[in-house]
């Protein structure tokens, strides 16, 4: 196939235009778009430590359990093991939601790890408020992490005791992402069925795949947060950026239970009223709908680009992927999305200047290579040389990731907006998708939630 260079498409998109994603840098405020500024050239990679003169080990928790994003961690790791004699990872790999339950209560034991991933929010600000992170600040001057990343990725990942969005930053992510639409190429081929434009056109193009007697969208909600992003990817639609840094934030006094957001609960809703999703989704778990639709069953899916790796790999299938098409082809574009969960340092570990230096590893551009040669979207830039073939997945996300970035329409995960706000949307979407309560009931349950913050 033809192909484009990745320092146009990856370089110039992730770091260039990073500059206008949705973070704050210091108080956290709606906003304003930023003109892109001048890409910096990808800093050299520090020297590796001095050997140690015993095998010293760094326990590493990270959540990238699925089997495509767990073989990059481990050439990672092995990689890193080989530029450093002396040096062992132990790799301790969770779940999201057992990383979630589990990561401050262990960083608070002195045999905790070393590096863990750290989900953002209200989590990160309650982990920082118990002192149990070690502030990257100076590292990030050591390795020139801010030539890589602009401050407005790096607020995202900053917190103090008491919010987030500003503070000391505490992590480092080495993914990129957005909630999208996955679609079956092959099934669009035989159907005839062209890519929506508008939010009405997708409305219509779920009714033309039900008719033809297909799952117009593969989903399981047995984990609870597929569909916080099935519903965050609609209200997106509805709303607008500033109205979800707002919430996300807590700034200027907004309400969940607004117009917008009961109607994003009426779609929802109606989609599993009118047989939309895949048959028993409530019982049906985010892997198992992953496998379920490389199989072939199902038009869409929507769920985040850090799936990109299953769908490039074990299947005949070939898959694309476009953004939540707005109300108007003249609406800003805006989606779920930001970086992955940071990799951050426990404070009081004995090995803080190794882990600053493997983190420094996970942003290297031969990082980001092994991301990208697995199909995934990498937040760090690549190597200059590095090319990645049109028509493909990776080309399709890169191309929307710059579409977001140009229009300031990188959203948020709304459950960072409070502590319980996880497990709150969690608990009443499932009440919403079977039918046991009204959009009212939902939007009016959420705000109860977001009023105690």
């Amino acid at each position: 196939m033809k192909k484009v260079a990745l320092q146009v498409l990856v370089l110039g998109l992730i770091v260039m235009l990073l500059l206008t994603a949705c973070a704050p840098a210091a108080t956290p405020t709606a906003e304003p778009t930023k003109a892109p500024e001048e890409a910096q050239p990808a800093p050299t990679q520090a020297e590796p430590a001095q050997p140690p003169a015993e095998t010293v080990t760094l326990v590493v928790w990270d959540q990238y359990a699925r089997d495509v994003e767990s073989e990059v961690m481990n050439q990672i790791n092995k990689e890193f093991e080989e530029a450093h004699p002396g040096v062992k990872i132990e790799r301790v790999v969770k779940s999201f939601d057992d990383l979630k339950t589990t990561i401050k209560l262990a960083l608070g034991q002195p045999d905790g790890p070393d590096v863990a991933q750290v989900n953002q929010g209200q989590d990160m600000v309650a982990i920082v408020a118990g002192d149990l992170l070690l502030p990257l600040d100076d590292y990030a001057t050591k390795y020139k992490w801010r030539e890589i990343f602009p401050e407005s990725l790096n607020s995202r990942n900053s917190a103090t005791a008491t919010g987030f969005g500003q503070g000391n930053l505490y992590g480092m992510s080495v993914t990129a992402e957005f909630v999208g639409v996955y679609y079956n190429k092959g099934m669009f081929e035989k159907y005839g069925w062209k890519l929506p434009t508008t939010f009405d056109e997708f409305t219509k193009l779920l009714a033309d795949i039900k008719a033809a007697g297909e799952t117009p969208i593969t989903f399981g909600d047995l984990d609870g947060w597929p569909g916080i992003h099935t519903f965050s990817s609609v209200q997106h639609v509805l709303v607008d950026v500033d109205y979800i840094n707002n919430f996300t934030y807590g700034l200027n006094n907004v309400s969940f239970d607004i117009p917008e957001n009961r109607e994003a609960a009426k779609i929802v809703q109606g989609w599993a009223k009118d047989g939309y999703f895949t048959d028993g989704f409530m019982g049906i778990g985010y892997d198992d709908s992953l496998k379920i639709y490389k199989s072939g069953q199902g038009a869409l899916m929507i769920t985040g680009t850090w799936a990109a790796g299953e769908f490039v790999t074990d299947t005949d299938q070939k898959f694309g992927n476009f953004l939540m098409p707005q109300k108007t082809v003249d609406t800003p574009q805006l989606a779920i999305g930001g970086v992955g969960l940071p990799f951050c340092i426990r404070k009081g570990t004995k090995n803080a200047d190794l882990a600053a230096e493997y983190i420094n590893f996970l942003v290297s551009p031969r990082a980001a290579q092994l991301w990208a040669e697995k199909g995934m979207l990498p937040a760090a830039p690549l190597p200059a040389d590095y090319k990645v073939e049109e028509g493909t997945l990776l080309a399709d996300q890169v191309a929307a990731w710059g579409t977001l970035l140009k229009s300031n329409g990188i959203g948020h995960y709304i459950d960072w907006a409070t502590l319980t706000m996880y497990d709150t949307l969690n608990a009443e979407l499932q009440k919403l998708f079977a039918g046991e309560t009204t959009p009212e009931q939902f939007t009016a349950a959420i705000q109860a939630d977001y009023a105690k913050r």
